[in-house]
């Protein structure tokens, strides 16, 4: 028995999408054999974990969206010839920029993150405000785990400004102390003493801190403020060694801290 024309073309167009969905399915460890060969650049030039996560994430989502868009164009072909095609796509492809514009713009972002690597799977980012740390992410979509565990869906055309907090070069640390007026010049010049020899004896130390008086005002006691710069990461184990270290050598010196 013959089939029919209507169910000839209804079955090829289900193949095309089963065939789309297969290379779908196969994308990730498609991706995933592509990145591998990376492997075969000198060491230093290779890619990170968390880098070589996000780009097979957005490598892996292209092969999604190219193998969906040509069964697409594919079940076309069934139904007119291919210069009408053409023209069929012109017409559509202009008509779906104007009415997807955001999606367009998140495509194309997601683009651009692929090769810029303004962040990766992993590191814990600031975009449009909010915190937290990027879970997942394709060519339309960034996925962004907060603190407090809430997941936030983050189209990729409106990320702007990125604050990177795991790609920083150091970590501030600022202690205050409160010294008699009286004893200030003496603290000065201990404080600026000890500063140049904290950082053989601090090995998180970068370079000796800075001391500053942020209000200005002169009491009985004047409040001083050390900046120093941790190696990034080791700010909050540096501020209670940072802490003791001038406690001990303004008490060994007779200079008693204000509460």
């Amino acid at each position: 028995m013959e089939i029919p024309p209507v169910w000839q073309t209804a079955i090829r167009i289900l193949i095309f999408f089963l065939i789309a969905y297969i290379v779908h399915r196969l994308g990730r460890p498609m991706s995933s054999r592509l990145l591998k060969l990376g492997r075969f650049r000198p060491r230093r030039e290779r890619p990170s974990p968390e880098r070589e996560k996000t780009v097979q994430n957005l490598v892996a989502s292209t092969i999604t969206v190219l193998a969906f868009i040509g069964a697409f164009l594919a079940s076309l072909v069934q139904f007119v010839d291919l210069d009408t095609l053409f023209w069929v796509v012109g017409l559509f492809s202009a008509a779906f920029g104007l009415g997807a514009r955001p999606q367009i713009s998140d495509f194309l972002s997601g683009v651009g993150f692929l090769f810029e690597d303004t962040f990766s799977v992993g590191e814990k980012v600031e975009i449009m405000g909010m915190e937290g740390v990027i879970e997942r992410l394709n060519l339309r979509t960034t996925y962004m785990r907060a603190p407090t565990g809430e997941l936030y869906t983050i189209p990729n055309g409106e990320i702007r400004v990125v604050r990177n907090f795991s790609r920083g070069r150091f970590s501030t640390v600022d202690i205050k102390v409160k010294v008699p007026t009286e004893y200030l010049s003496q603290t000065l010049s201990l404080l600026e003493t000890l500063g140049m020899d904290a950082v053989s004896l601090l090995p998180n130390l970068i370079e000796p801190w800075q001391v500053l008086s942020e209000t200005g005002a002169v009491g009985q006691h004047t409040e001083l403020t050390l900046m120093a710069r941790a190696r990034f990461g080791k700010a909050a184990d540096m501020r209670p060694r940072l802490l003791t270290l001038v406690h001990e050598n303004l008490s060994e010196a007779g200079i008693t801290l204000a509460d």
